[in-house]
């Protein structure tokens, strides 16, 4: 599959943070810098110091891939002068949070592959889920080339109903930041408390970190992760205690976090 993108090109329309995360993974998995072409009309410095990317050139006219990563708001301007990729030949793949594959067909044709997707940040570090679902055209190979690219940079998932992805925006696409949220809250406790600002951080960042890191272990429960660490009777139990407290916990809060979440990706498809 690297091997046809090589051939015929990736186009990356958008090149924020995400798309970043994603092209570094792509050149990591054997991606070569010659065959990306960069559309963005503010690109990073990262990015123009990439050696043998094309950055804002001339396209190829049927690229493999057309990727599209701007935000959903600039869609409307975006999509049409994109349409020249439609017909079939070239594989588009949206990570745009909220718009939904009819949006995307009404440009590129119904006979054009297209793939929506929702990757997340730990993209960047190789440690990402990614959740996709394809139009009737882009079964079978469409989708195995789209799974290759995301596959480059953690785990892929496929979905049986596109209403779906606006759930896995709420549990997966924005759940890194409640991650990072929960660091920043246990840091700044520990500094209300009475510990240094740098050592309580400290201790917080890597905390999170050593405990995703064996969530990662494959068969990893973290339902039993969080018995095993938990002694009856002890300090952590009695932490328990108050984050997991019936109308106010963190069970809750999740639920909260996660429904508005999808609502908010629910309203962008509606715009």
């Amino acid at each position: 599959m690297i091997d046809v993108i090589n051939k015929n090109g990736l186009v990356l329309v958008g090149c924020g943070f995400m798309g970043k995360a994603l092209l570094q993974g792509w050149l990591a998995a054997g991606v070569s810098p010659a065959a990306v072409t960069i559309m963005d009309p503010s690109p990073s410095d990262w990015v123009l110091a990439q050696p043998g990317l094309r950055v804002n050139d001339t396209p190829p006219v049927s690229p493999a891939v057309v990727v599209i990563g701007v935000k959903p708001q600039t869609m409307d301007s975006v999509l049409p002068s994109l349409a020249s990729f439609g017909g079939g030949e070239t594989i588009i793949v949206s990570i745009v949070t909220g718009i939904e594959i009819k949006a995307y067909e009404a440009v590129f044709g119904p006979q054009t592959p297209v793939i929506r997707s929702m990757p997340n940040l730990p993209a960047s570090v190789g440690q990402g889920v990614t959740a996709i679902y394809g139009n009737t055209a882009a079964v079978g190979a469409p989708m195995q080339l789209a799974q290759t690219l995301f596959e480059a940079v953690g785990t892929c998932v496929t979905l049986d109903d596109e209403e779906m992805l606006h759930l896995v925006t709420g549990v997966a696409g924005s759940g890194p930041a409640y991650a990072f949220a929960l660091a920043e809250a246990m840091a700044k406790a520990g500094t209300d408390l009475g510990l240094p600002e740098d050592l309580a951080r400290t201790l917080a960042i890597q905390t999170v970190a050593g405990a995703g890191h064996m969530l990662s272990v494959p068969g990893a429960d973290p339902t039993a992760l969080r018995q095993a660490v938990t002694s009856k009777g002890g300090t952590t139990a009695e932490a328990l205690k108050q984050l997991m407290r019936g109308q106010d916990g963190i069970a809750d809060l999740a639920r909260a976090a996660i429904d508005a979440s999808r609502n908010r990706s629910i309203e962008l498809s509606q715009t």
